[in-house]
C-alpha cells in the first residue's frame, strides 16, 4: 500500500497536469483575440470559450479529490469520509467569490490600460498573456485545494493538514514545506502556487523539509530560486526563513542592499542589531569576500544564522 506521502505527491502531480493543460488551452484561445477590437472579439467568442474552459478545469481539479481522500484515509487507517465533495460546485466561480466571467476579463482590462499608457502592443500583450496564465493556473489549483478543504472537514479525525511542496517550487513555498496547520486554517498561497494539502490525524508526519528540498536542487536551481547571494548564504548555513523573508523589505542604501524585515525588537535580527540597518546576504558576502569565517559571523550577526 502506498504511504500517505506517496499518495499526496501523486495527487499533486495529477493536479499539476490539470494546471498545465488549462493554461495551454486558455492561452490558445487568448491568442485569438483581435488586438484592434478587444472587447468586441472577447464578447463574440473568445471570452465565453475561455470562461467555459476555465470552469471545466476547475471541475476537473475538484474531481480528483474524492479518490485522493479515500486513498489517504485508507493509508492512515481511518474511515473514509461519509460525504464526498461535489466537483461541479467548485466551477463557475472565482476563488475570491466573484463571477468567473469577471475575473477572466481582467487581462483585457489590464491590456487596455497598458496600451493607454503608451506601452508598445507586443510588450503589453506579453504582460497581459502572463496575467491570463497566472489566473488560469491559480483558479484551477484553488478549486482543487478548496475541494480538499471541504472534503477533509467531513472526516473529524483529520484535525490538521500538512503543506505538500515538491520541486520545482519558489522560495516562498519551499520555506513552508512540511508545515502543519489546524484543519480550519486557510491555505496560504500566492498566484501560480501549486502546493497541495495532505489531511492528517496528527502532526507526526514525514515530508521533505525546506532544507531537504534545498539540498535536492542543483546550485544553479538554488541560485535561481533564492538569488545567488541568498543561495550562497544558505549553503553557509543561514536560516532559510530569515533569508527569504528579508527580501520583502529589501532596499538600497548607498552601495549596499539592506532590509527592514526582521528588524523589530521581536525579530532575531532586531534584537542583535539594536536599531542598526540590516544588511542583505548580497552585501554581507560582498564585504566578506573569500573569508568564509567572516561571512558566517556576519550572517549570524545580522540574524540569518541561528543556533540549532
Amino acid at each position: 500500500m502506498a504511504t500517505p506521502r506517496e499518495i499526496a505527491v501523486a495527487h499533486q502531480r495529477r493536479q499539476r497536469s490539470v494546471l498545465l493543460a488549462v493554461v495551454a488551452a486558455i492561452l490558445g484561445l487568448w491568442r485569438r483575440i483581435n488586438r484592434d477590437r478587444l472587447t468586441e472579439s472577447w464578447q463574440a467568442g473568445v471570452g465565453p470559450s475561455i470562461v467555459e474552459t476555465m470552469a471545466r478545469a476547475q471541475v476537473s481539479a475538484a474531481a480528483l479529490v474524492p479518490v485522493y481522500l479515500r486513498e489517504l484515509a485508507e493509508a492512515q487507517r481511518i474511515g473514509a469520509p461519509e460525504l464526498e465533495v461535489v466537483p461541479e460546485a467548485f466551477g463557475r466561480s472565482a476563488s475570491d467569490g466573484r463571477p468567473l466571467e469577471t475575473l477572466m476579463y481582467q487581462p483585457v482590462i489590464a491590456l487596455k490600460r497598458l496600451l493607454a499608457d503608451g506601452v508598445p502592443i507586443e510588450d503589453a500583450m506579453r504582460r497581459a498573456t502572463a496575467h491570463m496564465a497566472m489566473i488560469a493556473s491559480t483558479q484551477a489549483a484553488d478549486a482543487g485545494r478548496g475541494a480538499v478543504e471541504a472534503g477533509m472537514t467531513v472526516q473529524r479525525e483529520w484535525t490538521m493538514y500538512v503543506r505538500v511542496v515538491n520541486l520545482p517550487a519558489c522560495s516562498r513555498c519551499i520555506i513552508l514545506a512540511g508545515r502543519v496547520y489546524p484543519h480550519s486554517t486557510g491555505f496560504q498561497r500566492h498566484p501560480n502556487c501549486d502546493c497541495e494539502m495532505m489531511p492528517v490525524t496528527s502532526d507526526d508526519v514525514s515530508l521533505p523539509s525546506p532544507q531537504t528540498l534545498f539540498k535536492q536542487m542543483s546550485p544553479e536551481e538554488q541560485n535561481q530560486r533564492f538569488g545567488k547571494a541568498g543561495a550562497e548564504a544558505l549553503r553557509l548555513g543561514a536560516d532559510m526563513g530569515q533569508v527569504v523573508n528579508a527580501r520583502r523589505g529589501m532596499r538600497t542604501a548607498g552601495q549596499r542592499l539592506v532590509t527592514t524585515t526582521g528588524t523589530s525588537r521581536r525579530g532575531v535580527a532586531g534584537r542583535r542589531l539594536r536599531g542598526r540597518v540590516r544588511l542583505m546576504p548580497e552585501s554581507i558576502l560582498a564585504e566578506a569576500g573569500d573569508d568564509r569565517d567572516l561571512a558566517v559571523d556576519l550572517l549570524r550577526q545580522y540574524g540569518y544564522l541561528i543556533e540549532r
